[in-house]
């Protein structure tokens, strides 16, 4: 038994390589290239609002994941933020079909399913970066719509996750606890051990005399 099993710091999740936080990295790249595409540079707050919320779903999984290692409720409080910037952004995105009478792609949409499995499998900047020149708005929103519901199914699927971990381990509190109650346990299981060695060489060290007696050697 080892002092590293009480651990009070978490190990860091490798957010980079987490799907929610790529696709998160899309959707802010996705927003800033449709912003400049297709909403009036001036006088319109949609932009900074949109392209604010992209990036605070993509800084907030970053930030939660860093303050995870010490706090698994700050972790979730800001997963959540994530999810409700980018729940807001999905809003824009709708809003912006709507007033301009463009479709909603849902599934009966000859192109839902194309496209449903592109966003699906691709979680890369890079994947996405190509269609950024070619594409129309409709084409760009329904895009960023699918992807921002992936997303928030992502988040709500590591929310449950680290809800799970918060009910058996606790917070850092629980875990300091718990990592000052099992290091005594442990140095009181050691000096037991000790005790019991010495107590061990004790008993031999006595018989050793006992069998130099019967031999008429004098222990030194």
């Amino acid at each position: 038994m080892t002092a590293e099993k009480y651990q009070v710091l978490k190990r860091q999740r490798p957010w980079r390589s987490a799907y929610y936080y790529q696709k998160s990295e899309v959707l802010y790249q996705l927003t800033y290239v449709f912003c400049k595409r297709f909403l009036p540079a001036h006088g319109d707050r949609t932009v900074d609002q949109m392209i604010q919320a992209a990036r605070s779903g993509k800084q907030n999984i970053i930030e939660g994941t860093e303050d995870g290692v010490t706090s698994t409720e700050m972790h979730m409080k800001l997963i959540n933020v994530a999810r409700s910037s980018l729940q807001e952004l999905r809003e824009d995105y709708r809003d912006y079909l709507l007033s301009r009478n463009l479709s909603i792609w849902t599934v009966s949409h000859g192109r839902y399913q194309k496209m449903h499995d592109y966003c699906r499998k691709h979680n890369l900047v890079e994947d996405y970066q190509r269609f950024f020149e070619t594409w129309n708005d409709e084409e760009f929103a329904n895009v960023a719509l699918t992807l921002c519901y992936m997303t928030d199914a992502l988040l709500n699927k590591c929310l449950k996750g680290l809800e799970v971990e918060f009910l058996e381990k606790g917070g850092i509190k629980e875990r300091m606890h718990a990592a000052r109650t099992g290091f005594r346990q442990m140095q009181d299981q050691e000096m037991e051990r000790l005790r019991h060695l010495a107590e061990q060489q004790t008993a031999e060290i006595e018989r050793l005399k006992g069998l130099l007696e019967k031999h008429g050697i004098e222990a030194v």
